[in-house]
């Protein structure tokens, strides 16, 4: 190894992300990049290098190449999806991280990495106030870092059909027969979740009309229908913060059915869950003591850099009952412990990275007031934009909910214009979807460079589309 060029060229990595982070900043990037599908590609070699190249040019060719075909999530106007965070702490955390190198599978394998990793999932489920049994103090509960919600919820689905079959899932004569249950509102990863575990396709519970939240009522009659035909309902994956208006299901009625018939409830809130944060914005976390199990992405909301969602489960004896692995070569003195977590129990892969550091970093750097800071900063600029298309004629306002805007035009058909043209122009991201059947724009609000400017800035572009496309 080079020392000196590896310190050369870390130094100057933190020198060009920092004047990175001071172009999006300033707007002096585009939000999409401008180059055609294929862009990237003609660029770059057919075969790899045989021999090994300089660390400086390939920080050169990353920024000539690689940064200006990129579509900018932090850049003020950027709008769509959900936000995914970064900051300097976070973005530090990964260097070290991957440094260091750490298989954390197991306690024996990096018992800080493990014992980091429990810590810093009880510190956010205290901040977020979970309730007590989502912890790894309570030692019946505890969190694990995760990828994504899709992860989560795809574990969620699995403990579910293990808990309800009694761990015979995949024998004959049960699978095909166990159900799990969502809305048409539930993020597309659900329905992957329930073909991935191997029960077929979720079953779409009704929404309140007009509210596009479950019907607790409708639930409850699905479930007892299917269990009188001789089917096995099994889990139930709630919303907390739904991706198109961010709607929440009735958790409380929803947990009194599941916990009436014995289904495993997973509430996904892998946006809205991080509002708990803020005391005045926890009007989600009600009904969460009958939750089997809860997910919110950090990365999306909390200044860490994707992926870093937190899975808590109330019961860990029904995560790892349905996925540990015994292997012998797996086995050691430790691992029988109950004062021991070996989280390769707790997630699909075997092998993972020190996945907490990154979360600790940035816990750590901003603190939990600075982080509600974040938030109920991100909230006011979304109550400003709502407040701009409610008073633009020709908008309507669809629906409003802590960082998120849902807009549309006063007809389909100019709704339609508007997204086509907005995707042509490039200069403002939101993303198109349907509510109710028509065509309307997401703006969610989460970068870290937006202000009070950028977004009625933003705004004024919005508009300057609409009239072109009228």
């Amino acid at each position: 190894m080079d020392e000196r060029a590896f310190r050369t060229a870390a130094a100057d990595a933190a020198g060009r992300l920092t004047d990175h982070w001071r172009a999006l900043a300033s707007c002096d990037l585009p939000v999409v990049p401008p180059g055609p599908p294929g862009t990237t590609l003609k660029a770059l070699p057919d075969s790899a290098p045989e021999r090994g190249e300089d660390l400086a040019a390939i920080l050169d060719d990353t920024w000539r190449t690689i940064v200006p075909e990129l579509v900018h999530w932090q850049h003020p106007n950027f709008l769509g999806y959900y936000p995914t965070s970064n900051s300097p702490a976070s973005v530090l955390a990964e260097l070290v991280t991957a440094g260091l190198g750490v298989q954390g599978m197991m306690w024996s394998t990096s018992p800080a990495a493990t014992e980091l990793e429990q810590r810093v999932c009880d510190w956010l489920a205290r901040a977020l106030d979970l309730p007590a049994r989502f912890t790894h103090a309570s030692r019946q509960g505890g969190g694990v870092i995760l990828d994504s919600a899709s992860s989560a919820v795809l574990i969620a689905v699995v403990a579910g059909l293990h808990r309800a079959s009694r761990g015979r899932w995949r024998e004959h004569g049960t699978e095909g027969r166990l159900r799990v249950y969502c809305t048409d509102q539930a993020n597309s990863c659900v329905p992957k979740a329930v073909r991935v575990a191997g029960a077929g396709e979720p079953v779409l519970v009704p929404t309140v009309p007009g509210a596009h939240v479950m019907d607790p009522a409708a639930l409850a009659e699905r479930v007892d229908a299917d269990r009188a035909a001789g089917l096995v309902p099994a889990a139930v994956i709630a919303t907390a913060g739904t991706t198109v208006t961010c709607a929440t299901d009735p958790v409380p009625r929803i947990g009194a059915v599941c916990r009436e018939r014995g289904i495993w409830l997973h509430v996904d809130a892998a946006y809205a869950g991080s509002a708990a944060l803020c005391p005045e914005l926890r009007e989600d976390n009600t009904g969460l003591e009958l939750a089997d199990s809860y997910a919110v992405n950090a990365h999306k909301w909390l200044r860490t850099g994707t992926p870093c969602d937190v899975l808590w489960v109330a019961d860990r004896k029904d995560l790892t009952d349905a996925l540990g692995s015994t292997a012998s070569y797996l086995r050691d003195n430790a691992g029988d412990s109950p004062e021991v977590v070996d989280f390769k129990d707790w997630q699909i892969p075997l092998g993972r990275p020190m996945r907490a550091l990154k979360l600790w970093y940035v816990l750590r750097a901003h603190g939990l007031a600075e982080l509600r800071e974040v938030i109920r900063h991100d909230v006011r600029l979304a109550a400003l934009l709502a407040s701009l298309v409610e008073q633009e004629p020709g908008f309507h306002l669809v629906a409003h909910r802590f960082g998120l805007v849902v807009f549309r035009a006063d007809t389909d058909d100019r709704t339609r214009e508007l997204t086509r043209r907005l995707a042509e122009e490039a200069d403002v991201l939101c993303t198109p979807a349907l509510v109710d059947g028509r065509p309307v724009l997401r703006a969610a609000l989460g970068s870290p460079y937006a202000d009070e400017t950028t977004v009625r800035r933003a705004w004024d572009l919005v508009r300057a589309r609409a009239v072109s496309a009228s």
